[in-house]
């Protein structure tokens, strides 16, 4: 642990404390259809994943509980996942036993560092995991590395807009008062959170993503910002369903190596 970078330490140990809160939620989505986010949009509204993926080799950056591993695999994908929590590695193995998917290579590790040759992978994705929880300028050109010319990364994660939006200790759920800075958007430390202290996630502004996609080597093919769905109701990690059908609280971003 301590030759880990702060925020890759403080998030193993803040997830592998979580895991077992995770454990019938992450069991749930094995057994269903795709669904995704926090609202769980139906696939055929917004999907990471191709429709096809026979012979095509796929990482998933973060996999907590395996579930986007394993509907990449139905979807007849050669699956690699990395995560930064054993305990969440442990539900995954079990869960792929459940199902019968033991050829799933689970990988213990930091997505920031992966240990595979370059252009070793046909798609890439993270849904949170690796989108949330590593940082930017680190994961995303080790994403590109490990892409073929061409290849493609999907990932979802946390709108700027609900970040700036979030009060800073955690106390409240996400408001229409604008809690922090949008310049100089970057890591958000919620070690002393008030709720559910624990973690270190990073997020950018839109210019700086665009920014570091030209930098790194992608270029974007597409962009969306999610809206909770009217059946949605209450709060789900902090945001409530009312704000989220009037801001975006989730983004998705595609992108493709040059």
């Amino acid at each position: 642990m301590s030759e880990l970078p702060e925020h890759v330490a403080e998030n193993r140990r803040y997830w592998d404390a979580e895991a077992p809160k995770w454990v019938e939620g992450g069991r749930s989505l094995w057994a269903g259809d795709p669904v995704w986010g926090i609202w769980q949009i139906p696939d055929d509204e917004v999907s990471l994943l191709p429709v096809e993926l026979s012979g095509r080799r796929v990482i998933e950056l973060g996999c907590g509980t395996g579930y986007v591993s394993a509907w990449a695999h139905r979807r007849g994908a050669e699956v690699y996942a990395i995560d930064n929590s054993e305990a969440q590695l442990a539900t995954a193995r079990r869960l792929a036993d459940e199902h019968g998917m033991a050829d799933i290579q689970w990988v213990h590790g930091n997505a920031e560092s992966v240990d595979q040759p370059d252009e070793s992978f046909d798609f890439a994705v993270s849904e949170y995991g690796a989108a949330i929880w590593c940082d930017p300028d680190v994961w995303l050109p080790e994403a590109h590395r490990l892409l073929r010319p061409g290849g493609e990364l999907a990932f979802l994660g946390n709108h700027p807009l609900a970040i700036i939006c979030a009060e800073p200790t955690g106390a409240e759920p996400v408001g229409y008062t604008l809690e922090r800075t949008y310049f100089g958007l970057d890591s958000v430390d919620w070690t002393e959170a008030v709720e559910d202290p624990g973690g270190i996630e990073f997020n950018r502004t839109f210019e700086a993503w665009m920014a570091l996609f030209r930098r790194v080597g992608f270029e974007v093919l597409d962009y969306r910002e999610l809206r909770a769905p009217t059946r949605a109701s209450g709060v789900l990690f902090w945001t409530p369903a009312e704000w989220a059908k009037r801001f975006p609280s989730e983004q998705v971003w595609w992108l493709r190596k040059r």
